[in-house]
This record gives structure tokens, sequence and C-alpha cells, in this order.
């Protein structure tokens, strides 16, 4: 559809073309009552022919094809040809003719410059014309393929960092399970279910560009809900989610990575863990924040840190002029508040 209607495009503006070149040239006899110049009509005709050659054929084969020398050396060649060409047949087929024409008030040397400064307009102009019509229209076919391989590039950059989220994700709630399964905990079983919503979450929606703000919701309540069973004194786990949200779309796994950090340096000396999650949806944004203690477990130096840099690069891709990420650190609390724009 889109080639479709490039195509017609393209062709109204080369009859808009034509037709304002032919008027200009024909207009002067046609509204004062003279006699059109037949070979008038000759180098109107060849014009067009060398218009198309240009078009079809010099600009896309020689011209882009950086031989530039070379193309100005043919037309050159060609426009001095054309000169020569129309004054031999102005003499040989249309003499009798032009001693019709008013132009006797004209030396012989002004009408042989008129002759020889009419066959280089009538030329030239297309020839100017059709080559900034074509490389206008290479020019754009180029920006369009640029932007084709650059969302393809984003996309795939896209998927790389959701293929890197999930072993890390993954990896995170199994160490929970165990935790659970080395204190022969009755909460297991629980764990396990929550684990396998979390699993399904991944594996049929994390893969989509855009999830319901509703089901990546669900998702965030699953995962706390599996860290609150493994914690010893969960009581200062506060999530709160207010606003609508069941006709938001957004891409998936955005605040997962956050949230986790949260849990794994959130746990103070006595297991006391201090995370406050809160998600405000508005008409027009996504207000996130979350806050936890640092605690006793403290990030290793040569931690790769791959969830926060994952989602860091993922928001810098996916929301480059739309988005607002804060983190905070007084020593005493990790704070994270990232607002998006819908």
């Amino acid at each position: 559809m889109l080639i479709k209607k490039t195509n017609i495009w393209q062709t109204l503006i080369h009859i808009f073309l034509w037709i304002l070149f032919y008027g200009l040239l024909l207009y002067p006899f046609v509204s004062e009552g003279r006699l059109v110049p037949p070979d008038l009509y000759l180098r109107l005709f060849l014009a067009t022919i060398f218009f198309y050659f240009n078009y079809y054929y010099l600009i896309p084969k020689v011209l882009l094809k950086k031989k530039t020398w070379l193309y100005i050396t043919i037309v050159v060649l060609l426009i001095g040809s054309f000169i020569i060409l129309m004054d031999i047949i102005a003499k040989n087929f249309f003499a009798d003719f032009n001693h019709l024409l008013p132009d006797n008030t004209y030396s012989v040397e002004q009408r042989e410059f008129r002759k020889i400064f009419m066959s280089a307009i009538t030329l030239g102009i297309p020839f100017i014309v059709s080559s900034l019509l074509r490389i206008y229209i290479e020019w754009n076919k180029n920006e369009d393929l640029r932007k084709v391989i650059e969302n393809e590039k984003v996309n795939s950059e896209l998927q790389f960092l959701k293929t890197q989220l999930n072993p890390h994700f993954l990896f995170n709630s199994l160490n929970a399970i165990y935790s659970l399964s080395v204190k022969k905990s009755d909460k297991a079983s629980e764990a396990i279910i929550n684990l396998s919503e979390l699993m399904r979450y991944m594996l049929y929606e994390a893969d989509k560009d855009l999830v319901l703000l509703t089901r990546e919701i669900e998702y965030i309540k699953n995962y706390v809900q599996l860290q609150r069973l493994r914690l010893s004194d969960s009581k200062n786990v506060i999530l709160k989610i207010s606003g609508e949200h069941s006709r938001v779309a957004m891409p998936p796994l955005l605040f997962i990575s956050f949230i986790e950090n949260a849990f794994k340096y959130g746990t103070d000396f006595k297991g006391i863990t201090n995370v406050k999650i809160n998600l405000t949806i508005f008409p027009n944004a996504i207000h996130f924040i979350i806050i936890n203690k640092i605690g006793s477990f403290k990030k290793e130096e040569d931690s790769s840190g791959v969830g926060l840099q994952n989602v860091r690069n993922r928001l810098n891709l996916l929301y480059p002029d739309s988005h607002d990420l804060i983190v905070e650190n007084d020593g005493e609390s990790y704070c994270v508040r990232l607002t998006i724009k819908i």
C-alpha cells in the first residue's frame, strides 16, 4: 500500500512538472497568437527523452555510484550534441519556416545565440530538475531504510536485554525458594506456586512489546508475595498501587529489577526487611517509587549489576525523551523514582 501511494505521488509530481515546463515554453507563443516553431516541439520531445534517460539511468547508475566526473562529461556531451543536432535540423528542415518568424529585428549573430540559448535551456532545465528529483527520491528511500534498520536494531537490543533479564530473575527467585527449603518451611509449596505464576508471565507475556499494566501489576504482586514467604519478618514490606490501570499498556518487566534489588539489599542484621513500593497511575504518566533501608548485605564492588543496568538500557531505548529516573543513596536508604510519560 505504501509503495502504491509513493508511485502515485511521484506520477503526480512528474505530470505537474511537465505541465509547468511545457506551459512556460509555449505560453508566449499562444498568448501572442504567434506560430510555434516546429523545432520547439522536437526540442520538447528530445528533452523528455533526456529527462528520463538521466532520471532512470545516469543518476542511479553513474552519479550515485560516485562517478561524478563521468556524469559531468556525459551531461556536457549530451547538451553539446543536442545543440548541434537542433542547429542542423533547423537549417535543413525548418529554414523556410524560420523566415516567417518575426525576429527580423535581431541580427544573424543574435538569432544564432538565441537558438543556442533556447536549446541549452530546453535540455538543461529538465536535466537539473530530473537530477534534483531523483536525488531527493533516493535520499528519501535511504532515510526510510535507515529508520527500518534503526528500528530493527532497537528491537534486537530489547530482545537481548529481555533474554539477559530472565536468567537473572530466575536465579534470584530460585534462591528465595532454596532458603525456604533449607528451613523446611511449610511456605515452600506456596512459594513454588508463586514462582510458577511468575514463570507463566515470563513465558507468555514478557516477550510481547506491550502488556496490560494490570498483568504487570499481578506479576509484581506475585513476586512480592514470594519474597514475603521467605522473609522471617515482612511487616515492613509495603506495596501500594493506586490509579486506574485496566486500560494502560506498557513494555513488560520495567520495574522488577528495582524491586529485586530492594529485597536483595534491604534486609538489616536482625533479618528485618524494609521495602516500600508505591506505584501510581495518572492519566498521562506512571510514577514508581521504591525505598529500601540499606541492610547488612552490601553490594560487592565487583558485582555486575545486571538488572539495574538492564532496565536503564531498556528505558533509554523505549522512552528516550519521556522518562525520568532518579536514584538516591544517603547511606541509610536507597530510593528509586521513575516517571514514565504515557
